[in-house]
């Protein structure tokens, strides 16, 4: 039985352990099924101390295969600093756009680090 996300909390407590104190960036995608429970969680890209590059096409490449009806991004910020940055908004924004194309919702955006994470959907910004 896969887990089901019912909060950003569930996706933090779930992606902190991955990510959360990495001393670089790295960007995941959580691929949900139409009762919001986990199929796959991947690992899309992996970067710098301050950056990561994501390829919009790769990340609806995976969620086709797997007949996925939502996604939720993950990715994390080595420094401890929980902000969005314009980079993180814009991309935010490109995959939330690509995926009402495709009829993928993107539920939500999370920043993690060790102990915190922010989240675009509690934040209203997604």
């Amino acid at each position: 039985e896969q887990p089901k996300i019912t909060s950003s909390l569930d996706v933090f407590n779930r992606m902190q352990p991955l990510i959360g104190e990495l001393h670089h960036e790295e960007f995941w995608v959580v691929f949900l099924n139409n009762s919001n429970k986990v199929l796959v969680k991947q690992q899309l890209s992996k970067g710098g101390l301050t950056g990561t590059l994501i390829d919009v096409r790769l990340v609806f490449k995976k969620a086709i295969e797997l007949y996925a009806t939502a996604i939720i991004l993950c990715h994390n910020h080595p420094s401890g600093k929980l902000n969005p940055s314009s980079a993180d908004k814009l991309i935010t924004n490109k995959l939330k756009k690509a995926g009402e194309t495709l009829d993928i919702k993107v539920l939500d955006h999370l920043i993690i680090t060790e102990k915190a994470y922010f989240s675009f959907a509690d934040e209203n910004l997604i």
